[in-house]
């Protein structure tokens, strides 16, 4: 009897002594650096800018413990993906940073509502998240389906296996990526037959986008004015990627700055847009891992506040998305 009351004694002992095990072991946490590191990573676009919810739970004031904390991330019990790229470290200052916040009394809105109209594909696509974080056109990840003019078992294996599948696959295009934002979700909370409609809808809707690019260099001296130098790209795979038509490139030009000369053919002069005054060209195509070169040599350098910048615009394969042709933007050039 007496070793009975004394195992008796001891069971509700257990709970806590795992909880103080799991405390000691925990990294200590930094608030300003799990800020940071929130505000640079996709979670805000489930959880809210400050934790405040939205698609996903509400973390702000909440009291989660490092262990829960940890255990939401690496094993998720929701449709969450799991992220096994964050460190404890990582985990311990996300869990002192959404400590050191008010709890919310009523948790965000959606980032995106699922229209009226949905297709089954789109409505899984905004009912599991994946509109969340990659908008309703779903851009980001339309490059990587038309790099590779993506068959289903490539997208199956990006979603469930998207740790080590994406960096693989950016590897392949010569754009490796130090690590992935997106989690692997599991097959048992998101299923396949899921995954086959928003991939229909992903191909026979909105449609593959080329993956094009522009890359401005820093200014460089060039008589009474300076050079910038500009390569379009596009960076899918050969054989495979698709190819861009009726391509426009577009670079827009600091206020007061006038063109003294250009490279590349295909120059259009310099047009007006919104007040803004760009230097235009044209090129009929631009297939996989091909590279079109241009130079831009203006009689003044930008600033910070106004840069050179610009878009890369084209008119075919046909698209969905908020205007007529599709678009990526060019980075502001470095300022020096």
């Amino acid at each position: 009897m007496k070793k009975l009351i004394a195992a008796l004694f001891l069971l509700p002992l257990l709970p806590l002594t795992y909880s103080v095990a799991t405390a000691q072991n925990a990294p200590q946490g930094d608030a300003a650096k799990g800020k940071a590191n929130w505000e640079d990573r996709a979670c805000m676009n489930c959880h809210g800018g400050v934790g405040e919810g939205a698609f996903g739970p509400d973390l702000a004031g909440r009291g989660l413990s490092f262990a829960q904390f940890k255990k939401a991330v690496h094993e998720p019990w929701g449709i969450m993906p799991a992220f096994p790229q964050f460190t404890d470290q990582e985990l311990a200052d996300f869990t002192v940073y959404f400590a050191s916040l008010p709890k919310v009394a009523t948790p965000g809105k959606w980032r995106f509502e699922v229209p009226a109209n949905a297709t089954p594909g789109q409505r899984n696509a905004y009912n599991l998240g994946c509109v969340q974080c990659h908008g309703p056109f779903l851009n980001g990840p339309r490059d990587d389906f038309g790099a590779v003019n993506a068959d289903f078992n490539w997208f199956k294996g990006q979603v469930y296996n998207h740790v080590t599948e994406i960096q693989t696959h950016r590897r392949s295009l010569g754009n490796p990526e130090p690590r992935p934002n997106m989690g692997n979700f599991n097959p048992n909370r998101i299923h396949e037959a899921q995954l086959g409609e928003i991939y229909t809808w992903i191909k026979d809707d909105l449609k593959f986008r080329v993956p094009m690019r522009g890359r401005l260099g820093a200014p460089t001296k060039a008589g009474n004015g300076v050079t910038y130098k500009l390569d379009v790209d596009n960076y899918g795979m050969p054989g495979k990627g698709l190819t861009a038509e009726e391509i426009t490139i577009r670079v827009q030009l600091p206020a007061g700055a006038t063109v003294i000369s250009t490279t590349g053919a295909g120059y259009q002069g310099v047009k007006m847009d919104q007040g803004n005054s760009f230097a235009e060209w044209t090129l009929a195509s631009l297939g996989p891992k091909q590279v079109q070169a241009y130079t831009i040599t203006l009689s003044k350098a930008g600033t910070e506040q106004d840069n050179v910048r610009g878009q890369v615009r084209w008119n075919k394969p046909v698209v969905k998305g908020a205007n007529a042709w599709d678009q990526a933007n060019i980075n502001a050039a470095p300022l020096s």
